[in-house]
């Protein structure tokens, strides 16, 4: 009779075991996670701040301030040859052109004819082509739009080594990593994961976000862009 009972709570102690266990392994991946490892699949948690706390705030803040250095060197970039310009005049839509400007620095409009505008800026360029103008149209209004820059660049700018604007290869191309290893890489202060590009249009701008991780640690060649002309790649300073 003893080993009867002997042999009945053995089973029921065994069986409670075989439970516990179970109950321990029902989350999915295994373990309930209380101090066991992580699958391996699992990405790390994101450490972009939230959109409205004040280290967004900063990181906008930091972007805007890049934008308008930007864009400060592009109002005092000098039109050279092989730029292509939007050259469109008010009211007068026969006279819109896009146009190449020539080796030797000058551009073709209807009624303008031949008009130098390399050397030039943008405004300055606006006014020569006015000017042109005058003899046909009576107070022609004249508006200039660099759609591509003949020596393109793009910018890499933020929590990199060496922030500036770098050229753009013309045949072979450039990704987001290959220009952000032109830049000397990322800074001790970087944050990889909250890179973007900017790419500016006419008319307003796109916000491009690069996911670095997927393209440097897990191989998805996908996730690193081209960059276009003008681009502005912006790597945020790390949340600590």
């Amino acid at each position: 009779m003893k080993g009867l009972l002997a042999a009945a709570c053995a089973a029921l102690l065994a069986g409670c075991m075989g439970l516990s266990l179970q109950v321990g392994d029902a989350r999915p991946g295994g373990g309930l996670g209380r101090g066991g490892p992580a699958p391996a699949d699992v990405p790390a948690a994101s450490e972009a701040p939230g959109k409205d706390s004040p280290v967004a705030a900063k990181e906008e803040a930091k972007l805007a301030s890049v934008l308008e250095t930007v864009e400060r060197e592009r109002a005092t970039y000098r039109i050279g040859p092989a730029d292509l310009l939007e050259v469109s005049v008010y009211q007068e839509k026969d006279l819109d052109r896009k146009v190449r400007v020539s080796p030797d620095g000058v551009i073709t409009m209807p009624l303008a004819g031949t008009v130098k505008v390399a050397g030039l800026g943008v405004a300055d360029a606006e006014q020569a082509v006015t000017e042109r103008l005058k003899r046909f149209l009576i107070a022609p209004q004249v508006s200039i739009f660099i759609a591509e820059y003949g020596n393109k660049q793009v910018y890499v700018l933020g929590e990199v080594a060496k922030p500036g604007s770098y050229v753009l290869p013309t045949e072979a191309g450039l990704t987001v990593i290959e220009a952000i290893t032109m830049a000397g890489g990322f800074s001790q202060y970087a944050a990889p994961d909250r890179t973007r590009v900017i790419r500016k249009k006419k008319g307003g701008s796109a916000n491009i976000p690069i996911d670095v991780s997927a393209v440097t640690k897990r191989g998805d060649k996908s996730k690193d862009i081209q960059l276009e002309p003008n681009d502005v790649v912006f790597v945020p300073e790390s949340v600590f």
